[in-house]
C-alpha cells in the first residue's frame, strides 16, 4: 500500500466511465537523509504508522513483504462504511534510487482502481525528496480526486514519519547467515546487545514470531534500564520487526525492524526504529543514540569476529 484513497469517495463502479484514465505527480521535499526517507517508505513497521489519511482512518495489514516479488494487503476502515482492500505488489526496489509497485482498491470483492506507482528519490544527509507518478485506471467515480486526497496525505504522513526515524547500517565481514545467527540465537544476542560498556542481563528471551526478550540493560555505571522487545515478525536471515517497550509491559517507544542483505559475502545491517513521537526522537538523539547504536552493531561485528570459524 502506497496510499490510502479517501472512501469516502468510492462509489459503485458505472459504465461508461468518463475521465477513467489519468496520470498524476506528487512532490515532496523531507528533512531527513535519503537513507532515512527510504526506510520510511519501504519498511512495513513505518508504512503501517503513516497508512490511514485521516484520524477517521484506521488501516489494518494482513500482509507486508517488501522485496522484488512481494505484496502488501491492508484494510482501510471507517465506522459504518464497507472496509476498502488495497494490495500492492512490489515490481523494483533500487534503494535510495527508486520503487515502483501496482496498486489494486477494491470494495466488497468489486474492483474500484488498477494503478503503477513510480517513486525517484534523491538527496543527501541534509535533506531528499520524493516524486511519486500515479498511472490510474479508475472503475469507479470519483476515484482521481480520491488518489489526489489519498496521496497529499500519504506524503504529509511520510514527512512527519522520516521526521522521527533513526537509520543505522552497518557492513560486517561475515556471511548472512552467521550474522543472522549471531542476532537471533538466544544465548548469543545478550552476549553483544547494547553500547560499549553495557551488559544485559535476561529475564525472558523468546526469539520468534510473536515472542520477546524481556531484559535489563546495565551501564558502565551499574544503572539498570528496564527493556521489553516484542517481535511481530521474523523472517529467517532477512527481516526482523519488533517493538521496544520501557521495561516489561511498559509504554511503547518505537518500532523496530532490522534488515540483512548479502553483500559479496559480506552482510548489510539496516536497523532501523520510528519513535512514537518526534520529541522522544529527538530526545533519543540528544543523549547520543546514534553513536550508542553504531557502537552496538560494532559490538556484534567484533563478536562475529571473535567467533572462530564465524567470520568470512
Amino acid at each position: 500500500m502506497t496510499s490510502k484513497p479517501n472512501p469516502h469517495s468510492m462509489i459503485p463502479a458505472r459504465d461508461p466511465l468518463p475521465g477513467r484514465f489519468a496520470t498524476l505527480t506528487f512532490e515532496r521535499d523531507v528533512a531527513a537523509p535519503l537513507s532515512v526517507l527510504w526506510q520510511a517508505w519501504t519498511a512495513p513497521a513505518a508504512r503501517a504508522i503513516r497508512a490511514a489519511p485521516t484520524s477517521a482512518v484506521t488501516v489494518e495489514f494482513l500482509e507486508a513483504d517488501t522485496r522484488v516479488g512481494g505484496r502488501e494487503v491492508s484494510l482501510c476502515k471507517v465506522a459504518g462504511e464497507p472496509d476498502i482492500r488495497c494490495e500492492c505488489g512490489w515490481l523494483d526496489l533500487e534503494p535510495a534510487v527508486r520503487s515502483v509497485n501496482y496498486e489494486v482498491i477494491s470494495s466488497r470483492g468489486v474492483t474500484q482502481s488498477v494503478a503503477l506507482v513510480t517513486a525517484d528519490f534523491s538527496g543527501t544527509d541534509e535533506g531528499s525528496r520524493v516524486v511519486v507518478t500515479v498511472q490510474l485506471s479508475a472503475l469507479a467515480e470519483d476515484i482521481e480526486a480520491g488518489y489526489r486526497q489519498g496521496f497529499d496525505a500519504a506524503l504529509a504522513n511520510l514527512d512527519g514519519v522520516a521526521g522521527r526515524t533513526m537509520v543505522l547500517q552497518r557492513t560486517i565481514e561475515a556471511p548472512r547467515a552467521v550474522v543472522w545467527n549471531s542476532w537471533m540465537h538466544p544465548d548469543a544476542l545478550p552476549q553483544w546487545w547494547g553500547p560499549d560498556g553495557f551488559s544485559c542481563r535476561t529475564r525472558r528471551i523468546d526469539l520468534r514470531t510473536g515472542g520477546d526478550w524481556v531484559f535489563d540493560m546495565i551501564a558502565p555505571d551499574g544503572t539498570v534500564f528496564p527493556n521489553h522487545h516484542r517481535y511481530g515478525e521474523v523472517r529467517p536471515e532477512e527481516r526482523i520487526g519488533y517493538t521496544l517497550l520501557w521495561g516489561e509491559n511498559g509504554p511503547k517507544h518505537a518500532d523496530a525492524w532490522v534488515a540483512f542483505e548479502d553483500q559479496d559475502g559480506a552482510t548489510a545491517v539496516t536497523l532501523g526504529m520510528v519513535f512514537s513521537t518526534e520529541a522522544e526522537f529527538q530526545q533519543a538523539k540528544g543523549f547520543g543514540a546514534i553513536e550508542l547504536g553504531l557502537q552496538t552493531l560494532g559490538k556484534l561485528e567484533r563478536f562475529i569476529a571473535s567467533r572462530p570459524g564465524t567470520a568470512a
